[in-house]
């Protein structure tokens, strides 16, 4: 009798689980759990933040550098020229910018531009205490108006000079500055919170440059990835960082006898500088190596234009 009411026992507690275990199933099916983004378990500058400009119907991507290649690769020297030399580039900086990977590759999806200090010679004799690099797309491409856009990190230090800027492709003809100059991003490291965009051209070039700051709330830009971008027209050229439109350059803010020259093609320059008039040299707080990511380069046009 006893094995009886066991064997009993047992096939009721199996028949209620099975009962149990299809309720479950049918709660699923009606709620379903939500998906895992992977993307979501990365750190924020690990991820692609979304493109405001691409997200607009009117714009079209004309050129673009993601950066994809494989880790320790050089920059795709179908898109990109390394410019060499320590000459001081005509602002006083003190780097030598070579072609050498220890100072551009490409890793984990990042263009990563290196400042190191050491000591250099180059091939011209010229000798230097600190190397980098300089990229830039000249007789690869250039574009006449449009939306030019990076996601940068950008380092931090005193006497550390990143940027991200144009130049009039003219520039081997007529000279600088009436082929004309657009600082979409420069930043200075004894200012961290501040960026600055700035055009260039006659009668209002180096220092005389008319430009706007634009200073963050959330700490340094070293933290963090942010986009820097300009929106170029016939005769307007509005600067934004994170969407943020902060500054809005047209003829009318040139004086009376300065020229408006942006109604070329320009090309586009990476570079971190060491040094320079303006933000002055590194200081015994100055920590080396210093190192500028890049996540990509886009360039849009106005459909149809």
């Amino acid at each position: 009798m006893t094995r009886y009411w066991k064997l009993a026992t047992c096939y009721f507690v199996f028949a209620a689980c099975f009962v149990i275990f299809g309720l479950c199933l049918s709660g699923l099916a009606q709620n379903p759990p939500a998906p895992i983004s992977s993307s979501s378990q990365l750190p924020p500058d690990t991820q692609t933040a979304p493109i405001k400009a691409s997200a607009k119907p009117d714009w079209a991507l004309t050129w673009s550098d993601e950066f994809d290649q494989p880790d320790g690769s050089a920059p795709d020297s179908t898109k990109w020229k390394l410019e060499t030399g320590g000459n001081g580039w005509g602002n006083h900086e003190l780097e030598y910018y070579t072609t050498r990977i220890q100072n551009t590759h490409v890793e984990k999806g990042n263009l990563v531009i290196t400042a190191i200090k050491e000591n250099y010679t180059g091939t011209d004799g010229v000798k230097r205490d600190y190397t980098s690099a300089r990229l830039n797309t000249a007789d690869k491409f250039d574009q006449k108006f449009g939306r030019f856009e990076a996601r940068i990190k950008i380092p931090y230090g005193q006497g550390i000079w990143p940027a991200f800027w144009l130049l009039g492709s003219d520039i081997p003809r007529v000279g600088w500055p009436i082929c004309g100059e657009i600082d979409i991003m420069e930043n200075i490291g004894k200012e961290p919170s501040i960026v600055h965009g700035t055009i260039h051209g006659p009668g209002y070039s180096g220092d005389k440059g008319i430009g706007s700051p634009f200073t963050s709330r959330d700490g340094h830009f070293a933290d963090h990835f942010h986009i820097y971008a300009v929106e170029w027209e016939p005769a307007a050229i509005r600067f934004y960082v994170d969407g943020n439109l902060y500054a809005t350059r047209t003829p009318h803010d040139l004086s009376e006898n300065a020229t408006w020259v942006y109604n070329h093609r320009f090309f586009v320059i990476l570079n971190l500088a060491v040094g320079g008039g303006w933000p002055g040299n590194p200081d015994k707080g100055t920590q080396f190596p210093q190192t500028m990511l890049v996540d990509y380069v886009r360039v849009y046009k106005k459909s149809g234009s």
